[in-house]
């Protein structure tokens, strides 16, 4: 894998191909916003004069706001894989939320009512998300720009300082640490939480459950030692990761990516 493809960074299925057709550029987030937002990404393609690009995404446990030519839109956590289209040439300003930062902004209830959907983000911010996604795409020719136009419209909302956001993150980080964390009784036992409520917290902040998490991880994990090239032992590795066997990793594989996972070693070739 060149080091191009491997900035794109787990979730980007087939990266070989996609850095290719696409840049993908992560900036930190404006320090006022950092206890919300993970990062923020600005996505670059010309393809004029050459066939659209398809991109697959596996996505993270992660809320997301993309200001775009189509308008400014909130991602919840899409639970199948992503598919995106792009064709011609474009930008494109995504804001990452924290496991859990994005509740702060949504007053419409838990996030877990956000998962599988692409909600205009006026619906949530008010007709300022228009008039901020109008100064992003003006900006587009740098990505410091977009950004401190994007910010504006976190700014503008006025979120206050939640602490249930910096736990719910540290707990989606030792997920995806600790590959021991196979049980969500002994997550609970970690973070010394009854294992009800840890699962209201996941529903109500992150918007999908603690296995859920710990199932994304293992499948992101597979995919990237599949992206690498070379040859995988997949039972080794499914003994890495937790499963059972090589027949688990591969029925997993196979019912979210929607092929065994020699498979997709093999198309990325």
């Amino acid at each position: 894998m060149t080091a191009s493809a491997r900035s794109l960074g787990a979730g980007v299925l087939h990266p070989g191909t996609a850095a290719t057709r696409f840049s993908l550029n992560r900036h930190r987030p404006p320090e006022d916003l950092a206890p919300f937002v993970d990062f923020c990404w600005v996505v670059r393609w010309d393809l004029r004069g050459e066939p659209a690009h398809e991109q697959a995404i596996l996505p993270h446990p992660n809320v997301n706001l993309a200001f775009e030519a189509a308008g400014p839109a909130v991602y919840g956590i899409d639970r199948r894989v992503f598919t995106r289209k792009i064709s011609g040439a474009g930008a494109v300003l995504g804001i990452r939320f924290r496991p859990g930062g994005f509740r702060p902004f949504y007053s419409a209830g838990k996030i877990s009512t956000l998962n599988d959907l692409v909600v205009p983000a006026g619906d949530i911010f008010g007709p300022t998300a228009d008039r901020a996604c109008t100064a992003v795409l003006a900006a587009a020719s740098s990505d410091e720009a977009m950004i401190a136009a994007g910010a504006g419209l976190l700014r503008g909302a006025g979120p206050r300082p939640d602490p249930v956001i910096d736990q719910v993150a540290a707990i989606v980080d030792r997920i995806t640490a600790d590959p021991e964390l196979r049980r969500v009784a002994s997550l609970a036992d970690v973070f010394g939480l009854p294992e009800r409520r840890l699962q209201r917290l996941f529903a109500e902040y992150v918007g999908v459950s603690p296995k859920w998490v710990m199932r994304r991880a293992r499948l992101h994990e597979a995919a990237l030692c599949a992206d690498a090239g070379g040859n995988v032992d997949w039972a080794a590795l499914a003994t890495d990761l937790g499963y059972a066997d090589q027949a688990h990793l591969t029925r997993d594989f196979t019912a979210t990516l929607g092929v065994p996972p020699s498979r997709y070693a093999a198309e990325g070739r």
